[in-house]
């Protein structure tokens, strides 16, 4: 038995964390959402709350264009797919949203997964091989590191955010083989954005091709919503996006899309695309009319920067240590896990919900109170925001 009980021994941190927690009161795993009022605000043990915590950016999840969508849907195709793409998953939606991601992205092909964790696992795990290499941000999300140990190329770190650590890295590596970058546009923890052109050109010139994923910044960024690739004008330069539909477009899934057409025949050599059922009718619905909805309210990202400025400044003006620059992100750093602990209870019972992020999820051991902004937020609800956050000091 004693023998048996090791396979949990890799939990204790995790133990240890709980019991942190319910020392203090309320244990912030698995919050229930008793019942969701708006994009913005729900019952949380009774009692109704500011969410600053959904990643719903752009306010969208009681869109009426969209839930009529998704009605019409499950009406026509029922609840799910029962199979994958490969075999009898692949609905008109499924073909139609990838022509509409291609037309918007002006992109040589586009493919649709089924979460957006499995966007990066799918796409990255297929794009290399036995002999290539994948250069990664130190500060890569899960999907990216896992991605690369599903592959069969060799992974290397680089500095994050840190252009020459990257090109010096490229700079040893065997001329033999593919090179592949990997890097986000806006990191999930911290909120910060990545030196896209330098990292670039960084990598173009080292013979490398590179991924950005956009997961945080699609909606948010760009003229028309395409991500920070757009804002930076970098859509026809960066070889492959990948990003969710989790966020801003307020469903579920995902998509990478290339300017290279041999990106068809990832749909051939990608196991979580092959293997895993195809995305639900009903989302795909949703992503179809989330899309039609980015593309045509360019107030929607106002709205958001609004807040998010607002929110920012008001943070900063009280001493919070902020991590990044104003952005649909707002992480503010805790110096303990203790502190990050207790201050999220108190949040919570001042009617504010936002996310508890401690290691291993976070950078550098680093404690943070992250905070998403939405469209749909009012200037009163980020008052009230920043009210409670009074109250901590």
């Amino acid at each position: 038995m004693h023998n048996q009980k090791r396979i949990f021994e890799k939990f204790v941190p995790a133990q240890q964390r709980l019991e942190l927690a319910d020392e203090i009161g309320t244990v912030p795993v698995g919050i229930k959402f008793e019942n969701m009022l708006s994009p913005t605000r729900a019952h949380v043990n009774g009692k109704e709350v500011i969410l600053l915590g959904t990643n719903n950016y752009l306010g969208l999840t009681f869109n009426d264009n969209i839930l009529n969508a998704i009605k019409d849907s499950l009406e026509t195709h029922g609840s799910a797919t029962t199979g994958s793409r490969q075999a009898n998953g692949t609905y008109e939606g499924h073909i139609e949203l990838e022509k509409e991601l291609k037309e918007y992205y002006n992109a040589a092909s586009a493919v649709i997964f089924t979460t957006g964790y499995q966007a990066n696992l799918g796409a990255i795990s297929a794009l290399g091989g036995p002999g290539d290499h994948l250069i990664i941000d130190a500060d890569s999300h899960a999907s990216i590191y896992d991605a690369c140990k599903l592959s069969d190329a060799t992974t290397l770190r680089f500095r994050h955010n840190d252009p020459e650590n990257l090109e010096r890295r490229l700079k040893r590596l065997p001329e033999t083989g593919a090179r592949l970058v990997i890097v986000e546009s806006i990191y999930s923890m911290f909120g910060d954005v990545a030196p896209l052109k330098e990292l670039v050109e960084v990598a173009h010139s080292n013979d490398a091709m590179i991924l950005v994923d956009e997961a945080h910044s699609v909606g948010c960024f760009g003229e028309t919503g395409k991500g920070i690739c757009e804002e930076v004008d970098l859509l026809d330069k960066v070889d492959f996006i990948s990003a969710t539909f989790s966020k801003s477009y307020s469903s579920v899934g995902g998509f990478c899309l290339s300017r290279h057409p041999e990106f068809e025949y990832v749909r051939m050599m990608s196991r979580p695309y092959m293997f895993t059922a195809s995305s639900a009718p009903a989302n795909i619905a949703a992503a179809r009319a989330a899309l039609s909805e980015i593309k045509s309210s360019p107030s929607l990202r106002e709205s958001l920067w609004a807040r998010s400025r607002q929110l920012h400044s008001g943070l900063e003006e009280m001493g919070f240590d902020l991590c990044a620059a104003a952005g649909p992100i707002v992480a503010v750093r805790r110096p303990d896990e203790l502190t990050a602990v207790t201050d999220w209870n108190k949040l919570l019972d001042n009617g504010v919900y936002v996310n508890l992020a401690a290691p291993p999820a976070t950078p550098a051991g680093v404690s943070l109170l992250r905070l998403s902004v939405s469209a749909a937020h009012t200037e009163s609800e980020i008052s009230k925001t920043l009210d409670a956050f009074r109250q901590l000091l």
